[in-house]
């Protein structure tokens, strides 16, 4: 039978032992999302082609996107068969070709993630912990990091996983979960570097949709 002092040691030693691979894996994880930071901004902008499914657990329903992203910095543009956004790094546009509404906002941090996971890259340490969960492969067969978030702080996101290639250190797809059994999806597809687009190209222009209505939601 174990006396206290060993009992104490042993527990003590299973500590460190559980301890130093967790530590370990948070490190490997902020090494690999600092690379893919690196590796972002070398881009030198990006395009890319993604599918965005968004299911619900309480509803049993899911719901497919596809569209297209244009990336630079912060600034980004998406365009899908229902909706054009475009960020220039403090306002937002999004127009929705049913109603030819166009809303201005200054989106939330949270929000923007949701629709652009390299924005993940750079601030990810001031409101997420990173672990290094696995190595495997994506939707496509490329090898890939997968890199689970938890916030800091309660909020609406209760976990992200993000998947960085091991080639390119480009993220492959973004996985967030929300209150209330929401998931979001996102799969990057057929990327392209050295897309260059002026700052212009990310701000909305009111003579490309004549028949919009403008509303300022700011």
């Amino acid at each position: 039978m174990l006396n206290r002092r060993s009992l104490f040691l042993l527990l003590l030693f299973v500590g460190i032992a559980v301890a130093v691979p967790a530590q370990t894996n948070i490190e490997k994880a902020n090494a690999i999302i600092d690379k893919a930071a690196s590796a972002y901004e070398a881009a030198n902008g990006i395009s890319a082609q993604f599918t965005t499914i968004i299911s619900s657990n309480r509803q049993q329903a899911s719901e497919k996107i596809i569209g297209m992203i244009d990336m630079k910095g912060d600034k980004f543009k998406l365009i899908t068969p229902d909706m054009h956004t475009f960020f220039d790094g403090t306002a937002q546009w999004t127009y929705l070709s049913d109603t030819e509404e166009v809303n201005v906002s200054n989106p939330s941090q949270d929000e923007l993630e949701l629709i652009n996971p390299t924005l993940l890259l750079k601030n990810y340490k001031d409101r997420y912990t990173a672990v290094l969960k696995e190595e495997g492969t994506d939707r496509t067969g490329k090898p890939v990091y997968s890199i689970e978030l938890t916030p800091h702080k309660k909020s609406d996101i209760t976990k992200i996983i993000l998947q960085i290639e091991k080639t390119s250190y480009l993220p492959s797809g973004i996985m967030v979960s929300s209150k209330g059994g929401i998931t979001t999806s996102i799969y990057i597809t057929d990327l392209k570097k050295e897309v260059n687009q002026p700052d212009s190209y990310f701000v909305f222009k009111k003579a490309d949709y004549p028949n919009a209505e403008i509303i300022d939601l700011r």
